[in-house]
C-alpha cells in the first residue's frame, strides 16, 4: 500500500463545524459524466448517519472544512434502512451526475456500488472509506485502526483497577477485528495480568450493530457486572450506549474515531471518557477534496497511519495525564510503532 503524500499529513480530529446543503434526488446516467464536475465534495453516509458523534460525523467535519476553505457547494446524504447495493449505486451515480467531485462513500458497505459507478463516471474522482476498490478514478481511504487501538489498550491497562477491561465491537467483521486485535495486544503488552472481555453486538450491520445505543448499553452493563472498569467500543452510534453505561457505573470509557470527550451530545458523560482512539476520517475527506481542487486527484490506496497522524489517541480529558505512568507508556508505545519495533496485530 502507498502511504499518503506530504500534502495529506493533516491533523487528527478535524473539529465538527456548521451545516451543509443536501443534494436532491436524481437518476444515474448509463455511461456519461455530467460534464460539469465543479460542485465540490459530496459524501454518502454509512449506517448510523450524521449525528453518530463518531465515524460519520468525522466525515462531515472534513466535508465542512473543505467547503469553508474552497467556497464550493457540498452535499451529504443519509442511508436508508434496509437499503441494497443498488440503492447505494443509485445514490452515488446521482451525486456524480449532478457534478459533485469527489464523491465519497463513507464505509466499506459502499464497495460493490463504488466499483460499478466509478466505471460509468470516469471524469469523476470517487473515494471510499475503509475499503479498497480498484479503479483508475477511485481513492481507497484506509486507516491503521489497529495502531490507535493498541494505544487505547496501553491506556486501558494503565487505568484499570480491577484488572479487567472490555472491548465491544459493533459488527463481527474484519474491519472491527483490527480494533479488537490492536486493543488486546496493547493491553497484554502493557500488563499480561489484565483480562480482556470481548463482545460483538451483531453479526451483520443490518441487525443494528453500528446504530443501536441500546445494544451497546446492554453489552456494557454485562461487562461491568463482570468487573470491567475500562470499556472500549468500536461500534459507531452504538458506542454512545457504552459510554452512557460506563458513566452511570462510574468506570472509564474509551471513545473511537472522533474525540468523543469533546462531542456536545456526549457532554453529560465526558468526565468518564478517558480518551478516544482517533481515526481521521475528516482529514481523509478533506485531503481527497484538496487533491481534486488542486487538479491532482489522489487515486489508489491511501493509507492513513500513526506516522502521518491519520490515527492517534486523544489527551483532551485532564484526568488522562493524572493516571500514574499512562502518558509515558502511551508515548513509548507510539515511538515503538513509529520505529517499527512494535508490530501491531490486525487479526
Amino acid at each position: 500500500m502507498r502511504r499518503i503524500s506530504r500534502m495529506a499529513r493533516v491533523a487528527v480530529g478535524v473539529a465538527s463545524l456548521g451545516l451543509v446543503a443536501t443534494a436532491c434526488g436524481g437518476t444515474s446516467s448509463d455511461s456519461n459524466d455530467s460534464g460539469s464536475n465543479d460542485r465540490g465534495v459530496a459524501i454518502a453516509y454509512d449506517v448510523g448517519g450524521k449525528g453518530d458523534q463518531s465515524f460519520n460525523d468525522a466525515a462531515f467535519a472534513g466535508l465542512t472544512k473543505a467547503k469553508d476553505e474552497f467556497g464550493y457547494k457540498t452535499a451529504d446524504i443519509e442511508p436508508t434502512e434496509g437499503e441494497t447495493d443498488a440503492d447505494k449505486e443509485q445514490r452515488l451515480a446521482s451525486l456524480a451526475k449532478q457534478g459533485y467531485n469527489p464523491v465519497i462513500g463513507v464505509g466499506f458497505a459502499y464497495g460493490p456500488a463504488m466499483k460499478a459507478v466509478a466505471a460509468k463516471y470516469p471524469k469523476t474522482t470517487f473515494g471510499i472509506v475503509d475499503s479498497v476498490v480498484e479503479g483508475k478514478n477511485v481513492a481507497s481511504l484506509v486507516f491503521a485502526e489497529e495502531q490507535a487501538s493498541y494505544l487505547a489498550g496501553v491506556a486501558a491497562a494503565k487505568a484499570t483497577k480491577s484488572g479487567t477491561v472490555g472491548f465491544i465491537g459493533g459488527v463481527d467483521v474484519p474491519l472491527i477485528h483490527k480494533f479488537e486485535a490492536g486493543y488486546k495486544q496493547g493491553v497484554q503488552d502493557t500488563d499480561p495480568k489484565v483480562k480482556v472481555l470481548s463482545q460483538y453486538l451483531t453479526q451483520t450491520a443490518e441487525e443494528g450493530g453500528f446504530s443501536s445505543p441500546d445494544k451497546g448499553k446492554a453489552a456494557a452493563e454485562g461487562q461491568i457486572e463482570k468487573k470491567a472498569d475500562v470499556l472500549y467500543a468500536a461500534a459507531g452510534l452504538s458506542g454512545q450506549g457504552v459510554i452512557e453505561a460506563a458513566a452511570k457505573a462510574k468506570v472509564w470509557a474509551i471513545g473511537v474515531d472522533s474525540d468523543q470527550y469533546k462531542q456536545a451530545a456526549l457532554a453529560p458523560y465526558k468526565n468518564y471518557i478517558l480518551t478516544s482512539a482517533l481515526k481521521d476520517v475528516g482529514g481523509a475527506v478533506y485531503t481527497l477534496s484538496k487533491s481534486v481542487q488542486d487538479g491532482k486527484p489522489l487515486t489508489g490506496t491511501q493509507t492513513f497511519d500513526l506516522k502521518v497522524n491519520g490515527v492517534g489517541l486523544s489527551e483532551a480529558n485532564p484526568e488522562y495525564a493524572k493516571i500514574p505512568g499512562l502518558k509515558d507508556a502511551v508515548a513509548k508505545a507510539k515511538e515503538g510503532i513509529d520505529d517499527g519495533s512494535i508490530k501491531v496485530d490486525t487479526e
